[in-house]
């Protein structure tokens, strides 16, 4: 709602319709509400307000009475509440003219104040349009609120004319001024705005006669003479010019806004509430000085002073001409009195009783110089604040710091398309943008300088020439200082503030991608103790240093920096070695209770592990072996592995066909990892040269079975076990080859039992299946590992779900997503929401299992796992259909099954997906389509080995099966392949009680066994 207090009250819906409050006294009550929208009124001031200082009798009834028919009016639109011993308007200030007003007339007097007479000139205006009669009309018992909006409301006007007269208005302010005049003839402000308005329009003799009146007017109403400041005006106007001719600007104007430094902004400003001395730092390029300049020109509220002082230290060369650079911008001369006086001490004399906010713009050349005076100045001149920037801080007792980083992704493109527009008209943006801004590090020079380049470049051509920035971008404003036309020259003027030593680590660090810790600087840049220059390169903004304790080097600082390293091949061989030898040393971790900080330690180095790849790969395939090895569980883990497919590809045709002597396992996980989780499909060539026309995963997945099969031994890394299951099939942990490779630690055994459990589950024994899967939980419990306990817990909350245990299945799946999310695992946390979604259907919280299946696919997305997020899908499709909506369930079923890859452990959803299709077309009254969704499932689920969806299968059948024995048969086989009922289970539920009511109790229990007893041969036969 809008609301209007700057006039009779008038309250709008946002679509404007007005609303009546009702008579005299809820339109005061309102008012009162209004001038604290969103806080509490204390009751007390609520009666003052709406009856003086002489209440009636049960005054407090009557104002609940009141505040009640106000609600009334007000619902639905907005409320009234009540807490503190008073009440509240549910409505924020924004939506209420007075409040307006006041923000208004604050920003247009801070405009005024930093000489931004434009701006103040429309935010001015902006507020007192506002105004539609005499203030809080409907209030008369609170006159000293209204008089209070009054004079702001005078002082607004005044300073609007203020902001017009400098802005070279005159002539036409003359006959408002004399209106006001006439109103408030004891304002000397209006007599001397009113004498520069007919000096400016060339009638000096008429505004001399003003101060005439003046003077007299205040002799005989006050018995007082005019100030000093309007005889000073008086005195100027009398030698024949006036001091208050617009002044220089101070500050430089800026042609384009400032984008996407609003928490900047806000710092500086509340820094300013108790520091004197706050300096912007940051690299090249980040835009120190427009955040500078913006922030400044903001000063002339309570918390700045008004007069702004911009000096520009970067064209000086001697710390020395700093004073004279001060004075000149602050418009010092030096005069016969002070000919031949220190340059500083006139600087001293000239602040000392001054209120002023000196920026001092690119110190870091002579940043020495700078703190010297800056702390001068302050010691002495209390009045003086001092907004520098710099590349390293100055370094003074009481300076506070506002880091400028480059910009975040938003407002980069934000940026991106403002200036891209300047120079190509409608660029309405482009799919590679956001790339564009990342690749520049977010650097509002390099992204000005880019979009500049869509003057004569394609989006794409830009993005795809950025390999070169330093050349592309190189074409910058002419009308800037030569080191900021081009991206070389802002990142040479930082460079050429380094020494030797700074310089050659910085070059030495260009090895890394992704920054460094300090161990890894001192382990590869080989730089005993480098704390000391890594904590200049920090203070010189060539370096930052991240809260996690890295150390890192913005691209275009790197590509910079890398043009003068020597003896590359050396540094990338340092570079891979130290790496390769913290995966070894992360590896054992990653399967015990300090799995996390070695995963998190893993991740923060992502970069640099997969520049140590590719250098390896390239120079000593052996190496590049051991390390893909040590890596392989961290990116299973993480979700990464496809990132590693086309690695893993090169790799194999780097080694050749056979594996190096002594790392048969690290080669047997490179084929692994050679096979992707989509089906590795045909289209990626047959790399396998087994010289037949099988599509070339077919290849990679016997080679893969091959080279495991032969290592009957305990693996070093065991966990090829589990990979080895997921790209293969899965494997008969009775076969004397995995249960060899496992070994005989815990975590092994561990993962032995729950191979078994899966055996198990196969074989339709479900005791036994839990059982095993409960004694892996116990194992991996001893052994810490969030994800082998993760992984016991999804399918033990399927027994529970399954038994209609649906509490007991929600806490074990609910342990099991606090493991998944504190490895941050993305794929397994997929599986368990799925799996706890599925629990929430069966127990008829259809609204929130959906929800969990969105949240689920989403997931699965996010690391390419299309098979998942078919699942989750699928899952989707069952809460439509059990709620009835079999349109939406097709939908969502037709979705998932487009999305199934082509693998072995997909063809169990795909056959899922299939019975929903089947169910749908059943609800839908569709008999013929039913059976044949259904036929196509139990053709594809007699070929899986998973069990479930083959009873799922069965289950369905039965519910169309014409022959009632046929149907009991069928639900017999399916409780047969699973080891047990399934009364959780909505769709086996409904199933048994359809085919129950078909047969007599004798004829139902004997064709129930003869399924158990067949269980698949009952799903096979026709």
């Amino acid at each position: 709602m809008r609301f209007g207090i700057l006039g009779p009250l008038d309250i709008r819906t946002d679509d404007g319709t007005p609303v009546d409050p009702g008579g005299p006294r809820p339109r005061a009550l309102l008012t009162l509400l209004l001038l604290d929208a969103g806080r509490t009124v204390p009751a007390t001031r609520l009666i003052d307000g709406l009856y003086g200082s002489e209440p009636p009798a049960g005054a407090a009834n009557a104002l609940q009475s009141q505040i009640s028919r106000l609600r009334g009016r007000l619902a639905p639109h907005t409320a009234v509440e009540a807490g503190g011993a008073g009440y509240c308007l549910v409505a924020p200030p924004e939506s209420v003219d007075a409040h307006i007003f006041e923000r208004l007339c604050g920003d247009g007097r801070a405009a005024l104040a930093a000489g931004d007479h434009a701006r103040a000139a429309t935010a001015l205006r902006e507020a007192l349009a506002l105004w539609r009669g005499p203030a809080l009309p409907d209030l008369p018992e609170v006159p000293a609120e209204a008089a209070r909006l009054t004079e702001l409301r005078l002082t607004a006007v005044q300073d609007r004319i203020e902001a017009d007269l400098a802005l070279g208005g005159g002539p036409e302010l003359v006959p408002e001024l004399r209106a006001l005049l006439s109103a408030h003839p004891l304002s000397e402000r209006l007599y001397g705005q009113l004498m520069r308005a007919l000096h400016a329009g060339g009638r000096p003799a008429e505004a001399l006669t003003v101060y005439e009146e003046a003077r007299r007017t205040l002799a005989e109403q006050l018995g007082a003479d005019p100030s000093p400041e309007l005889s000073a005006l008086h005195g100027e106007l009398l030698r024949g010019h006036t001091a208050a001719a617009p002044r220089r600007p101070r500050l430089p104007a800026q042609l384009t806004r400032c984008v996407g430094r609003d928490a900047e902004l806000d710092r500086i400003a509340s820094l300013f509430a108790e520091a004197r001395l706050v300096t912007l730092t940051g690299p090249g390029g980040t835009g120190k000085t427009r955040l500078a300049i913006e922030a400044a020109s903001r000063c002339g509220t309570a918390d700045f002073p008004a007069d702004v002082c911009f000096v520009e230290l970067a064209p000086l060369t001697d710390g020395g001409q700093i004073p004279y650079a001060v004075l000149t911008a602050l418009g010092v001369r030096e005069g016969f009195r002070t000919t031949g006086v220190d340059a500083t001490e006139r600087l001293l004399t000239a602040l000392e009783d001054r209120e002023a906010l000196l920026v001092l713009d690119n110190c870091e050349h002579l940043v020495d110089a700078a703190a010297t005076l800056t702390a001068l100045l302050l010691g002495a001149c209390r009045g003086v604040r001092i907004l520098a920037t710099s590349r390293e801080s100055l370094q003074i007792t009481g300076e506070a710091l506002v880091p400028v980083p480059p910009l975040s992704p938003r407002p980069s493109v934000e940026l991106f398309l403002e200036r891209a527009r300047a120079v190509r008209p409608g660029f309405d943006g482009h799919a590679r943008v956001p790339e564009i801004c990342a690749a520049l590090d977010g650097l509002p020079l390099a992204i000005e300088l880019a979009a500049a380049r869509l003057r004569t470049l394609a989006p794409d051509e830009l993005a795809d020439r950025l390999d070169d920035r330093f050349r592309l971008l190189s074409r910058g404003d002419r009308a800037k200082a030569p080191r900021h036309r081009t991206l070389r020259a802002v990142v040479e003027w930082s460079w050429e503030l380094l020494d030797d030593e700074e310089r050659e680590l910085a070059r030495r660090f260009t090895v890394f991608t992704g920054g460094a810790t300090l161990e890894a600087v001192e382990a590869v840049c080989g730089v005993p103790h480098p704390e000391d220059l890594l904590a200049s390169l920090v203070e010189k903004s060539l370096l930052e240093h991240l809260p996690e304790g890295r150390y890192r080097m913005l691209e275009t600082l790197r590509a910079f920096a890398a043009e003068g390293v020597t003896g590359r091949k050396a540094l990338r061989d340092a570079h891979a070695a130290y790496f390769l030898d913290l995966a070894e040393r992360a590896e054992p971790h990653l399967r015990t209770g300090g799995q996390r900080p070695w995963l998190s330690r893993l991740a923060a180095e992502l970069g640099n592990l997969d520049a140590a790849q590719r250098h390896l790969t390239r120079t000593d395939p052996r190496e590049a072996l051991r390390l893909m090895a040590e890596l392989t569980w961290f990116h299973w883990l993480r979700g990464l592995h496809g990132e590693q497919v086309p690695r893993a590809r090169a790799l194999l045709a780097a080694v050749g066909d056979e594996p190096p002597e002594g790392l048969a396992e690290e080669y047997a996980l490179c084929a692994m990892n050679a096979v992707s989780s989509d089906g590795d499909g045909a289209g990626a060539g047959n790399e396998t040269g087994n010289g037949d026309d099988a599509p070339a995963g077919t290849g990679r997945v016997a080679r893969v079975s091959a080279l495991m099969e032969s290592l009957d031994r305990p693996l070093r890394l065991p966990f090829a076990v589990v990979l080895h299951s997921l790209t293969c099939g899965p494997m008969l942990v009775a076969d004397a080859v995995p249960r060899v490779q496992v070994g005989k630690g815990p975590w092994g055994l561990a993962l032995l039992d729950m191979g078994i459990g899966y055996q198990e589950l196969f074989a339709g024994r479900a005791a036994e299946a839990e059982a095993a899967f409960t004694r892996s939980l116990d194992g991996f419990r001893a052994t810490g590992d969030r994800w082998g306990m993760a992984n016991c817990l999804d399918p033990l909350g399927g027994f529970a779900n399954r038994r209609g245990a649906y509490d007991r299945a929600l806490e074990l799946l609910d342990e099991g997503l606090v493991h998944v999310r504190e490895l941050e695992a993305p794929e397994e946390t997929a599986d368990l929401l799925r799996s706890r979604a599925l629990v929430l259907l069966h127990r008829g919280e259809a609204e929130e299992a959906a929800g969990h299946f969105t949240h689920s696919a989403a997931l699965a997305r996010s690391v390419g796992a299309g098979d998942k997020v078919a699942s989750a899908r699928r899952g989707l499709g069952d809460v439509a259909r059990l709620s009835g909506d079999t349109a939406r369930a097709r939908v969502e079923y037709e979705s998932a099954l487009r999305l199934c890859a082509d693998n072995w452990f997909s063809t169990g959803e795909s056959v899922r997906i299939l019975v929903g299709l089947g169910r749908t077309a059943a609800a839908e009254g569709d008999a013929q389509t039913a059976a044949d969704w259904l036929e196509q499932a139990r053709v594809l689920a007699l070929d899986s080995p998973d069990v479930l969806a083959l009873a799922e299968v069965a289950e369905s059948l039965a519910v169309v099966a014409p022959a009632p024995e046929r149907a009991a048969e069928l639900l017999g086989a399916a409780t047969g392949l699973r080891g047990a009922p399934a009364p959780g289970d909505p769709d086996a539920a409904r199933a048994e009680r359809e085919v129950r009511a078909r047969l007599a109790p004798e004829a139902y229990d004997r064709a129930i066994a003869r399924g158990r007893r067949l269980r698949a041969a009952a799903v096979s036969a026709r």
